[in-house]
């Protein structure tokens, strides 16, 4: 396999320099945005925890690209033409990745921890879960090995691609020319992402090229007359970092004891969207897209 730096990890100090930056310009009135020092500090402080998780299991996912290197269509080589092949490559199965994180509860308990806070700065972006790989989710990028992209350059691609989300959470950057704005995601993309107006709620999950929205009718646009609000639908009100990575995860236990002993129904719990109900009363994104434009029309 071939080697690449760990790219994310070199980046590291870049991130908490753009934050520092930002928030002396919003403290100084040159830019627009909110910060809450607390909100950054558990942001930041989650970010580090992911890092520390991430080396202790990149390990087990080389190994395991490693071990379906040898069951490959055919070899790819490593050059120009199949970087931007691969990024492209990787970038749709982001979205996919994405989009399954928000619409399945078992994808969701570890995605939640990105989206429960209620500010969008640089901030923002660091704040990321302790326990993805666990999830399983990442086995969707593994078809590229089978199709014969090195592992090592899937993994500089990866890198790549989240970095390149990092400058798209902020609110002090509007609109962007609209030529970009139609091909690649922007803050004013992003920050649709993180809102949870219901106009916005599970919309725009590029990670780079915001195409796949539009081609998915997953897209949503900016609108000025309603400001996104952050946060997920039941606002998580702490800051300690164990509570931000573990509530949803304790919040599916405690739905599933108290459902009894229903391994199908616990089951139905973890594939169905986040706000699924036995009962049915389900509090969904599409419900509670429903009930607002019924709202709306009276």
């Amino acid at each position: 396999m071939e080697n690449y730096p760990d790219i994310t990890a070199l980046f590291g100090p870049i991130f908490a320099l753009a934050v520092i930056i930002e928030y002396t310009a919003i403290r100084m009135n040159y830019a627009r945005g909110i910060y809450d020092l607390r909100d950054a500090f558990a942001s930041m402080s989650m970010g580090v925890g992911n890092l520390i998780v991430g080396a202790l299991t990149a390990f087990a996912l080389t190994w395991l690209m490693m071990l379906l290197w040898p069951y490959r269509i055919m070899t790819i080589n490593s050059d120009v033409f199949s970087f931007i092949l691969l990024f492209i490559a990787y970038d749709f199965i982001y979205y996919w990745k994405h989009r399954f994180a928000h619409r399945v509860r078992w994808f969701w308990m570890e995605h939640v921890t990105h989206h429960s806070s209620q500010h969008y700065n640089l901030s923002t972006a660091l704040r990321q879960p302790w326990f993805g790989p666990f999830t399983g989710l990442v086995a969707l990028g593994l078809p590229l090995v089978i199709l014969g992209f090195n592992p090592g350059l899937i993994i500089l691609v990866a890198g790549i691609n989240l970095i390149y989300q990092f400058w798209i959470h902020t609110e002090s950057i509007g609109r962007l020319p609209v030529w970009f704005e139609a091909v690649f995601n922007t803050p004013s993309h992003h920050r649709v992402h993180h809102a949870i107006n219901p106009r916005y709620l599970d919309a725009n999950y590029a990670g780079v090229f915001i195409i796949w929205d539009r081609l998915f009718r997953t897209f949503v646009a900016e609108t000025q007359d309603d400001p996104p609000i952050y946060g997920i639908v039941k606002q998580l009100e702490s800051f300690n970092l164990l509570v931000i990575a573990f509530h949803e995860a304790a919040a599916l236990i405690r739905d599933c004891i108290k459902d009894g002993l229903r391994p199908a129904i616990w089951l139905q719990r973890m594939i169905n969207p986040p706000g699924w109900d036995p009962a049915g009363n389900h509090q969904r994104t599409e419900d509670i897209k429903r009930s607002w434009a019924e709202k709306r029309q009276t």
